[in-house]
Order: C-alpha cells, then structure tokens, then sequence
C-alpha cells in the first residue's frame, strides 16, 4: 500500500462519521438558545414527535405542533400561527427532546401550543425583511414619545412579527408605569397592533452584549438564560472590596460572576478561625485582619483598629497558637514554624543567575579591545606590555636572565676601563 493510498483511506475513515458531535444536532442560533440535539443521528427520529422547537428574534422561542406533517429539518425557515396572522422562524429542534424541552419550559396544556402552517414562501421572506428593516426606526420614534408622554421608561428593543402587522415594544422601567396612553399614540403613529413587555438591566444587557472586564464575552450575552438576585453579601463573603465601579456589570447591576464561586468560598470559610479569636505570643496579641480563604492564609495585625507589623501565617499555624493559648502558653512568635517551611521552598533558577551576566562579558571584550588599540600607539605602553609579560615568567627564568643582564654590564665596563 503506498502512502498516498493510506492516507487517502485514513481521512475517509475519519470523516466519514462525525466523532463527539453530529453535525445534524448543530444548528445556527443564538448563544443563549443553543441546544444540542445528541439524537439527531438515530434514524427516524424526526418523526418521534410532532412538535417542533422554532427560534425567533432575541431569546424568544416557541414550540409548535407540525399538525400537516411536514418534513422539517434544523435550520428550515417555517411560516407559524401567530396572533393576528403569521410569524416566521427557524427550526432548532426536532424529535424526541422537544416533549423535554417542553415540560422544562412548563408547557403542559396543548391549547397554548399553536400549528405550524407550512415552510416559508418567497413571498413570506420579502414580508419578513420589509418588517425587519423598519424596527430601528420605530425605536427611536417610539422613543421620542415616550419622552413627550414623560413616562420614566426606556424603550430598549422593536422587533416586529413576520408579516408586519404585530410589533412588541421591550422595555425597562424601575416603577410601575402606566403606558394606557403610549398604546394608543404608538398604534396610531405606526399603524400595527402593540405588545409591551418588561425586561431587566441584565436581560437588556444580554441584547446588546460586549465584552466583559474578564476579556471574555459578556455571560448574559452567551450563555445564561435566567438571572438570579446577586446581593453584596457575595463581595463579604469573598472579601472583595465594595467598590460600587468595580462590583457593577455593564448593566448597572452587581456582576452576574460573583455568586459563581460563592458555595467553594463558603466551605472554605468553614475551616478558617474565627475573625473575633485573636492571638497572644510573648511578642504581645495578634488581631485579625484579612485571610486569603483559598490559600488558606490569614493575616494578623497587631492594631486592633488598622494594619500595623502584619504577619501572614497558615492556617493550621493559627490553630496550633489558639491551642497553645487555651492551655495557657504563649509562643514566641507568629511566625516560629513557618520560618522553618519557608526555607523548604522550591527555588526558582531564574533566580539564580543573573539575567545580565551576558551583557558583561561583552562589556569586556569591548574594554580589551580598547587597550590593545591604545597600546599599538603609544610606545610606553608597550614597554609596560613586555614588563607585564616578563613579570608573568617562572621565577627561576627571571634569576637566569638577571644574572645574564649582570655579566653583559662587567664586560662593557671591562672594555671602557682598557681604553
């Protein structure tokens, strides 16, 4: 078998059944409405049930029953009973899981579910995006009235029906507002039947989406379809400091995140000592004042009223001093044992060298560089280069030439004396 054969056949074995995910329970639709069905691949499934999940605009999504039997996939744009007249959608979900979908959403009498009535025409689409393109537009008119009416709401989101002869009104509001009025002005100007429904900052916020301080795409925006109450008491728990820029989301509301680890921070909680069990060593007593709960790590200071000489220690250090207190003695410092296991650490080896100690070589070269320059012109130099290296001789070397250097002068004197 050549090579070319192999891996023809190894990527035909590998793409030929989709392995983890199957492509047919993958569909395209907003983050927060995403469902996977892990059944799509089982033969027959679409005819196990007749209902169908449809997904519109936003987080709005209905279940329907396919009373005509249709042969509807995820991903077909269908044309659905609405009240008056039609809305159009997107399949997202079909088979045996819409029934569970269903009694998760609290759907139990079929009266509230409505038909589907066929797949969307040509004529159906260009209905739907005439009514999609006027939605911004009757925003901000909608707006402009509800300024003039002086109702203290906002009107964060239009979206229209399907065929155009429907328009629900988002809105947020703190105070129960009376918009009898804003009805009426609002059927006249735009000529379509109105629906007005209240949402929070949080669900407003999931709308526009953005990113959040963590770097990531904001949670409301992806994934998270119900919003519990987050109180400060979270921030206490955590010792977060309740600084109100911080805390707050891009809604104007307390993050979303922070009851997220609240339950781990609680049982960690659990097994630190108590913030009013303060410390006595020889050195004098010791108050708590703030604790890594994660760590384990609790800081003591010792002023009761503001963080002076603080000492962080472990844990289980705490409790053996609270221990030795009860029995009455008093060690001699907080941080007796931890000394200890301190020295025990690992060493980094960046540490070790240092991150310069190539710059310095390279700083010598130049400096001998420079000398042999400076000797090569000036003539001293090198004689203090060949006493340098004369110097550097053996000993006994030295004594030879010195005695030869004494010879050399008797016999020049010698010869001066006989002229």
């Amino acid at each position: 078998m050549t090579i070319y054969k192999y891996m023809e056949e190894l990527f035909y074995n590998t793409n030929r059944r989709p392995q983890g995910l199957c492509c047919k329970g993958i569909g395209r639709q907003d983050h927060q409405l995403n469902t996977y069905d892990w059944l799509a691949d089982i033969p027959g499934n679409d005819l196990e049930s007749q209902y169908v999940e449809v997904q519109f605009k936003n987080t709005r999504k209905g279940y329907y029953r396919n009373s005509n039997g249709l042969q509807l996939q995820k991903g077909d744009i269908v044309a659905v009973e609405a009240s008056p007249g039609h809305d159009i959608g997107v399949i997202t979900l079909t088979g045996r899981l819409v029934p569970l979908q269903m009694k998760k959403a609290n759907i139990r009498s079929e009266a509230d579910i409505k038909r589907v009535y066929r797949k969307a025409r040509q004529t159906d689409m260009e209905k739907y995006y005439e009514a999609k393109a006027r939605e911004h537009k009757t925003m901000i008119e909608s707006r402009q009235i509800a300024l003039d009416l002086e109702l203290q709401m906002k009107i964060g989101d239009v979206e229209y029906q399907g065929d155009g002869n429907k328009a629900i009104f988002y809105y947020i509001a703190d105070e129960r507002v009376d918009f009898r009025q804003l009805i009426k002005v609002l059927a006249e100007a735009f000529h379509v039947r109105i629906e007005m429904k209240q949402i929070g900052a949080r669900q407003e916020a999931g709308r526009i989406g953005g990113i959040g301080p963590c770097g990531r795409e904001l949670c409301c925006a992806t994934w998270m379809t119900s919003f519990v109450s987050v109180s400060t008491g979270a921030a206490r728990i955590q010792d977060i400091s309740l600084n109100p820029q911080k805390l707050a989301g891009q809604c104007a509301k307390l993050k979303c995140c922070l009851n997220y680890e609240i339950d781990s921070y609680v049982e960690s909680q659990k097994r630190l000592p108590s913030k009013e069990i303060s410390l006595f060593t020889m050195e004098g007593e010791w108050f708590y004042f703030k604790a890594d709960i994660l760590a384990n790590l609790i800081t003591y200071s010792s002023d009761k009223q503001s963080l002076s000489n603080a000492v962080t220690i472990s844990c289980k250090r705490a409790f053996d001093i609270i221990g030795m207190n009860k029995r009455g003695v008093k060690p001699n410092s907080l941080l007796e044992d931890d000394i200890k296991q301190a020295t025990s650490k690992p060493v980094d080896l960046v540490e070790q060298e240092s991150l310069t100690r190539f710059d310095r070589a390279k700083k010598k070269k130049k400096k001998k560089n420079g000398d042999k320059t400076k000797s090569h012109n000036n003539p001293k130099s090198q004689d203090n280069v060949e006493m340098q290296s004369s110097s550097k001789q053996p000993r006994h070397e030295q004594e030879q030439s010195g005695e030869r250097g004494r010879g050399l002068t008797d016999k020049k004197n010698k010869h001066t004396d006989k002229q």
